[in-house]
Formats: structure tokens, C-alpha cells, sequence
């Protein structure tokens, strides 16, 4: 067993302090992941590691050498009982790293526990000390776990890969259980909020049943959901038996939270939703190449269409499905789903396909091009979800049908490669889809949702609502207008205005985002002044705006409407 010790001293100046015991092979190499699954950005977690130390059983200081970026390695230390240790800072209030102060202790092993080469299937022990001031901390994980000492604890892996894919944390926290179809449930939520903890708590355990009665099964004996209540922040990170959330606290059910979930609280149950499904669909279901990760380097997958597609489709049906949103609300829900689509005109460069494979260098490095070069995995994806949902429906089938399919591949031991929904799609209904997905996911043609909706009793309307004066996103600064993203080809574009110019002046009065409407609605040239960087720079601008595309969904046949919406 290789044993981990984690303390907490310096908790103020934002250290870890993690020390590991182990029989070493000949030569010894330890490592740190560089990027933490189900999030696909190179994070170089090792920049964080620092006054790294080896020890032979007698306390005699051995030699340790980093070689690459994120690797030691211990010379002539043969089955030697070896001690390293090393400190971690820790600051870092995301669901991906660790952070630790006089109010959280929260660790992700993958960003603070050095792996062994060649040792990675032992079974691991943590022992997790506190110091005197934070014994009363209460401790919330996945990992199997036990208190016998206020103050500290001890936390189990079956092997390396468990460990870093469990995080844990410490704080003074909100906590209720439940059980779903039988499985025991534990709710936990950290930070300052007002929770109405007994309303969470029925509609978190009507997700949780809706989505394992779905599936049959769930793919694990426990769950904890672990949330981070802040003013702004929000995120999610799936793991195999919990989920570390992290939310605005206003998006927290209120005490007086009304039958019909507020939007805010509609956001956060997307969210658990979202991360709960990822059980199943991630952590479960893989695709082929992500069955055994190398966290070293990138994993390349053109399939998170699936994987945070088809996830990000049924993380609000499952709020329908389960009675915790009403229809109106989920038609709400979807209606916003295409509106990011049809105003994202990235979706006409790039296919959704492009988008998975290009994760690594592009969705997790969102830049103010991003909009005009790319489309969302999550976000066409999702629609890509439903149309393959709508189209397997027309034949007799469903996509539930094809996920419970996947569902029992994963169980004995088949995974997901380029070709299964494909053969899957045929398996269901008798006929090849060949033409029908590689015309989704390989194509940036128009989704055929206008096709498909009349036919389950919705109607299908596109309109263009508030445009975008000479093509700019401006957001009204003190210091003038400041540029956000400019469209391609836009009046703004052809003029040289960009991303984070700051407009001070049209025409010799003071801009605004107000008056930058006016202007482009007229005919003409204008002059424009802005400051980029600290160089004040003139402009010619051409009168006109970009059009904002959205649609407008009615359910016109209810009875149609609802051989989709129910399960």
C-alpha cells in the first residue's frame, strides 16, 4: 500500500504539505498529471510543486532530480522504504485545483499527489491532519473514508487512477443525505449562502431517480455532491461517484423559492443535472481511447459531441422529465439552447466534430475570435442530441434507447469508438444513418430542426431581434465603449475597430452603447475615435448593424409534443 500524508499548517499562506511513504523500485520515477480528466486543457499542475525531498528509512537525505516537467526521479533506491515530501501551493477556486484557506481546505489529488511509475495499481491510503483551529471541518468525498480522531482523517483508493479522479474537501458545510432507486446520496454545500436546503433536497432526489430509472442501474454504490457557493463563479467537474460544483450563491433555492424554479435556480439544477449524468456518460461510457488516460499529454477525441453533447441535451429534459421544471420552462430552456446557436457564426466554420478534436487548443482557450471560428461541443452538440432524439423517434426508436445501448456495451467491457452511434442508430431502427449523422457532426450545415419540430407539434419561427450596431459588442465603461467581440465582415471590421479598442467619441459626441445604435442605423460614413492601448486612433465607419437571429417555439399539438418530451 503507498501511503499519503496531507497537512495543513500553512493553510494562510495557501501551502499543502503532502508527504508520501512507499517501496521504491531500482529506479524510481514520480510524476504529476499535467491535466485532470473530464477537462481537456494542458494545466501544468507541477508550476505549483515546490521544495521537493527524498528520505531513505533512516532519515539520510537522498537525491531526487527533476527531468522533465513534471517528473523526478530517485536513483539506487531498490525496495528501499522512501519517504518524499513536498508542499503544493494551493489558490486556485476552480472544481479543477486546490485551494486552501481559513475557510475551505479543497484538494484535487491529480494537482497534489505525486504518482509512482510502475506502482500505479497499488491500493493508496490518505491520512488527512487538520490543525488545532479547523478540527471542526467537516470532510465530504467519494473516496472511501473514515474519522477516528477530531481532526483527522483517513481516505482510501484502489489504486492511483481512483485517487486522482476523487477530490475531497474540508469546511464548515450545509450537508443532508437521501437515498435515490436505493442508493445512498450525499448533499453538501460550502461557502456563505441561504439555502433552502429542504427544497434542494426534493429536487435533487427526484433528478437523481429520473436519471438512474432511465439507465436501470447506476454505475456506482454512492454519491456526493459537493458545491462551492460564491458570488459569481460557476462550473462543474464529473467524477466516478461525486461531482465538486461550484455556483453563485443566489442560484441556490431562496426560502421562499416559488413552485416554478426562479431562471437562477433553474441554472443551478442544470448543473447538478449536467455533472450527475456524467456518471454515465464519461466516467462510464468512454470513449475508447479515454479507458486508460495519459495524463502526461493531450487525448484526442473527435467525440465530445457525444460525451457533452448528448449530456448537455437531456441535463434539462431530465429537469422535465422529473417534474422539477414545467414544459413552458423547458421550451424556454431549449429556445436558448438554439438562440447560442444560431448567433454563434462560428457554427458556419467550423463542424462539431472540429470542435472535439480541437478542445485542447480551442474551447478551453476561448479568445475574442472565438465566436467568429468556432462552434460548442456543449452547445451544438446538444442540438445535434436532439435531432438525432426527434429523427430515431420518427423510426420507433429513441435516443434513450441508444444510451441504455451504450450503457450495456460499457458493462461488458465495449467502448465508444467513431463508428458506434452510427451502428447503433441502424441496430435501432433497421435502416442506415450513415448520410443523416455525418451531415450533423461533419458538415456546418443548418441543423434540419425546422424539419423535424413540426412533426412532434411544435412550430419552428426564426426572427431577428436587437442587432449589433456596425457589427460591435460593446459593453458602456467609464472610459468609454469598450469593444468585446467584432463579427467578421461587419462595418466595424472593414473599419480596423477590434477587440478591447475603447470608443470614446462618434461624430464629436461621447460614446455610448446607446448612441453607437443610432448611428449605425443611419446611411453614411462616420468617424470614430478610440483608444487602443494608450494610442488614440481615428476611424471611418460605415452606417449598419449585424442582425441577431433567434427562434420562436410553440407547442401547437400537445399530444404530438409529448411522444418526445416524456421518456
Amino acid at each position: 500500500m503507498l501511503h499519503y500524508q496531507i497537512e495543513f499548517d500553512d493553510y494562510r499562506q495557501h501551502l499543502v504539505h503532502v508527504t508520501v511513504r512507499f517501496l521504491a523500485d531500482p529506479t524510481q520515477v514520480l510524476s504529476l498529471p499535467t491535466w485532470i480528466p473530464g477537462s481537456y486543457l494542458i494545466r501544468e499542475f507541477s508550476k505549483h510543486i515546490e521544495a521537493v525531498k527524498a528520505y531513505d528509512e533512516d532519515g539520510r537525505i537522498l537525491q531526487i532530480q527533476k527531468f522533465e516537467k513534471n517528473k523526478w526521479r530517485l536513483f539506487n533506491t531498490d525496495h528501499e522504504l522512501i519517504t518524499v515530501e513536498y508542499d503544493v501551493y494551493a489558490y486556485d477556486l476552480s472544481v479543477r485545483g486546490a485551494y486552501v484557506d481559513q475557510t475551505r481546505l479543497y484538494v484535487n489529488p491529480a494537482c497534489t499527489c505525486l504518482g509512482l511509475e510502475g506502482q500505479e495499481d497499488k491500493p493508496i491510503e490518505v491520512e488527512v491532519f487538520l490543525p488545532p483551529e479547523l478540527k471542526h471541518f467537516q470532510l465530504a468525498t467519494g473516496l472511501e473514508h473514515k474519522s477516528l480522531v477530531k481532526g483527522r482523517h483517513t481516505l482510501k483508493a484502489k489504486n492511483y487512477a481512483q485517487l486522482i479522479d476523487s477530490p475531497f474537501e474540508l469546511a464548515e458545510q450545509t450537508r443532508f443525505s437521501f437515498e435515490a432507486n436505493g442508493i445512498a446520496h450525499e448533499f453538501v454545500v460550502s461557502g456563505k449562502h441561504a439555502m433552502n436546503a429542504q427544497r434542494m433536497q426534493q429536487d435533487i432526489e427526484k433528478i437523481c431517480s429520473t436519471e438512474i430509472s432511465m439507465f436501470g442501474t447506476a454505475p456506482f454504490e454512492n454519491y456526493t455532491f459537493m458545491t462551492m457557493a460564491t458570488g459569481n463563479s460557476y462550473g462543474g467537474l464529473e467524477h466516478p461517484n461525486s461531482t465538486s460544483l461550484i455556483t453563485p450563491r443566489d442560484d441556490l433555492p431562496k426560502a421562499d423559492e416559488p413552485e416554478e424554479p426562479s431562471k437562477d435556480y433553474q441554472r443551478f439544477l442544470g448543473l447538478c443535472s449536467h455533472e450527475y449524468f456524467h456518471s454515465w456518460l464519461v466516467k462510464f461510457i468512454r470513449p475508447e481511447n479515454f479507458v486508460n488516460y495519459d495524463l502526461n499529454r493531450e487525448g484526442y477525441t473527435s467525440l465530445l459531441w457525444i460525451f457533452e453533447g448528448f449530456t448537455s441535451y437531456y441535463d434539462d429534459l431530465i429537469l422535465l422529465r422529473s417534474g422539477v421544471i414545467n414544459q413552458e420552462s423547458y421550451i424556454a430552456l431549449l429556445k436558448a439552447q438554439i438562440d447560442r446557436y444560431l448567433q454563434n457564426p462560428g457554427h458556419a466554420i467550423q463542424t462539431v466534430a472540429e470542435s472535439s478534436f480541437d478542445a485542447w487548443v480551442k474551447f478551453y482557450r476561448q479568445d475574442e475570435n472565438s465566436n467568429n471560428a468556432g462552434t460548442s461541443y456543449y452547445n451544438k452538440g446538444c442540438l445535434v442530441a436532439l435531432c438525432l432524439d426527434l429523427g430515431l423517434r420518427l423510426k420507433g426508436s429513441s435516443l434513450d434507447a441508444l444510451m441504455r445501448k451504450l450503457y450495456e456495451n460499457a458493462q461488458n467491457g465495449i467502448q465508444v469508438n467513431e463508428r458506434t452511434v452510427f451502428d447503433l442508430c441502424q441496430e435501432l431502427t433497421g435502416q442506415s444513418w450513415l448520410e443523416q449523422i455525418n451531415h450533423l457532426i461533419n458538415t456546418t450545415d443548418e441543423l434540419p430542426l425546422d424539419q423535424l419540430f413540426p412533426e412532434f407539434g411544435l412550430s419552428f419561427e426564426l426572427k431577428n431581434e436587437k442587432a449589433l450596431p456596425f457589427g460591435l459588442k460593446v459593453a458602456d465603461k467609464p472610459e468609454g465603449g469598450v469593444i468585446q467581440q467584432v463579427r467578421r465582415d461587419s462595418a466595424g471590421a472593414k473599419a480596423g475597430l477590434s477587440a478591447s479598442d475603447v470608443i470614446v467619441a462618434i461624430d464629436g459626441l461621447k460614446a455610448s452603447e446607446k448612441l453607437l445604435e443610432k448611428y449605425s442605423n443611419q446611411e453614411g460614413t462616420f468617424t470614430v475615435f478610440a483608444f487602443r492601448r494608450d494610442e488614440f486612433i481615428q476611424f471611418e465607419v460605415q452606417g449598419g448593424t449585424i442582425d441577431l437571429t433567434t427562434v420562436e417555439l410553440k407547442v401547437e399539438d400537445q399530444e404530438k409534443a409529448e411522444k418526445w418530451l416524456k421518456a
